[in-house]
């Protein structure tokens, strides 16, 4: 009896133990809260997550995530806003600088992405080459990703790319070239703007944009709401 219960009291402990937090499952070393994330910006202000619209003023935003028209079918933020950390704010800015001159601007789709919505990108589709794994974190949740395609600025209109945004196929991939001239030569300008100022591609998609050392910057699941009312 007493070897019976020693048992179950190992068992129970061990366990114990191993029970992870359903918000981190796999012990990644998340920033969750306030109080961690100013930590981390204070020892190096580079990590500070800045509003887009900030950094540059009119920047266009389509942030489909806010909304139900994105693959998951249901919003995922509650405010239509686009951070992503100083540096890589800043050379997006410097990119949209010199595009200016062309007539071209950036539309922002997607930036700075919770932890939590790549958990939950991963329960709806579990195909890691547009979906990040949660066992790693995706470069938008450190802030240094950015999904964006360009628009005419006189008009507004977006210019005509591969595929919508979040088409998971492979004619979004860079190195899909069966497309009508105009739109690679948009696919082509887009990249070519962006490789100039420090980013480079994810070939399956072409809309997303990791910058230099990318995986440096800290993984990170603070909402839009504390990072608006900080």
């Amino acid at each position: 009896m007493k070897r019976t219960f020693f048992l179950i009291t190992v068992i129970l402990l061990v366990t114990g133990c191993h029970q992870s937090d359903p918000k981190n499952p796999y012990n990644l070393p998340i920033a969750a809260t306030m109080e961690e994330y100013l930590v981390q910006v204070k020892e190096n202000p580079e990590t500070e997550l800045a509003d887009l619209e900030d950094i540059i003023p009119g920047i266009s935003l389509d942030i489909a995530y806010a909304t139900s028209d994105n693959f998951t079918g249901v919003p995922i933020y509650t405010s239509p806003k686009a951070f992503l950390c100083r540096p890589v704010a800043e050379a997006l800015a410097l990119a949209q600088d010199s595009l200016k001159k062309t007539g071209l601007g950036f539309k922002i789709l997607d930036a700075y992405r919770p932890y939590a919505a790549t958990l939950y990108f991963y329960e709806v589709y579990h195909d890691t080459t547009f979906v990040a794994s949660p066992r790693t974190g995706s470069i938008h949740n450190r802030g240094a990703a950015v999904d964006l395609t360009l628009i005419c600025l006189e008009t507004g209109e977006e210019l005509e790319m591969p595929t919508p945004f979040d088409s998971f196929s492979d004619t979004a991939s860079h190195a899909f070239d069966d497309l009508p001239e105009h739109v690679l030569k948009n696919r082509a300008t887009l990249r070519g703007i962006m490789e100039a100022f420090g980013f480079s591609i994810y070939e399956p998609e072409w809309w997303h944009y990791n910058y230099t050392n990318a995986r440096s910057y800290p993984l990170r699941d603070i909402s839009f709401e504390e990072l608006m009312n900080r």
